[in-house]
């Protein structure tokens, strides 16, 4: 994990809020779009930082790409999160 880049995408809170959405299941960017009053291109960026940190997976299905969380990096940042906690 990119941790960098997974950070950096995580500071926008637009993203954040795409994540969040995403606990729902799987979307397209026009339903994500819905959630926001910025223009498709805006929502398509943060789709491609967060894809790049690896948070999201996209899977194309005929003519629509669906947007998912990719649970295995959240589980991978939420562990090395908990670490610095360290040993009670």
């Amino acid at each position: 994990m990119g941790i960098q880049k997974t950070f950096k995408a995580l500071s926008d809170q637009n993203r954040r809020e795409i994540l969040d959405l995403l606990k729902g299941g799987a979307m397209t960017a026009g339903e994500i779009g819905e959630h926001f009053p910025v223009s498709g291109a805006t929502v398509s960026h943060h789709l491609s930082i967060l894809k790049e940190a690896g948070l999201i997976l996209d899977d194309r299905q005929g003519k629509y790409i669906y947007y998912e969380l990719n649970t295995s990096v959240v589980d991978e940042l939420i562990g090395w999160v908990s670490g610095l906690k360290g040993e009670s």
